[in-house]
């Protein structure tokens, strides 16, 4: 038959005082996180109210540029076609924009990252544009301002006096 060892009260007072510093520290953990949580909502509360409501996604954002674009294409009214062909234009520009939005809508549900990575895609190549057209300038700029005797280039100076 075992017997078990009763533990010390400094070992029982040990491990009191552990299992009371891992729950201030479940507390304090929990309240660091509660109160960046109210910080965090407070500032989108705040520049929700300064800015207006922030922008979709990009999948979202192209639903409703077709849907403007689909909006503004069926309104148009055309001049160029008489009475009788215009009934028949709206018709067509109306089936268009329907199978247009038919094209697109399956895609924006299946794939809506996608248009995701497109947009940031294409924020870094206008980065990318937008930082060799700086550098091309720099360089027209600065190239006229020197004087032409100091440049060093691979032709000889001529002293016509």
């Amino acid at each position: 038959m075992s017997e078990e060892r009763p533990t010390s009260d400094a070992a029982q007072e040990e491990t009191a005082d552990e299992v009371r510093f891992e729950e201030k520290r479940a507390v304090d953990d929990d309240a660091w996180a509660t109160a960046c949580a109210e910080d965090l909502a407070a500032e989108k509360a705040r520049r929700r109210a300064q800015h207006g409501p922030p922008p979709g996604s990009a999948a979202e954002e192209l639903r409703k540029l077709v849907d403007a674009v689909a909006d503004k294409l069926s309104g148009l009214q055309s001049p160029l076609f008489g009475a009788v062909a215009s009934g028949t234009a709206q018709q067509v520009v109306s089936q268009v924009v329907q199978q247009a939005k038919a094209a697109v809508e399956p895609v924006l549900e299946r794939n809506p990252e996608v248009f995701d990575h497109l947009a940031a895609a294409g924020s870094e190549l206008l980065a990318a544009y937008r930082s060799a057209v700086e550098n091309q300038e720099r360089r027209w700029t600065t190239r006229g301002t020197g004087s032409r005797d100091d440049e060093a280039g691979p032709g000889e100076h001529i002293d016509l006096d």
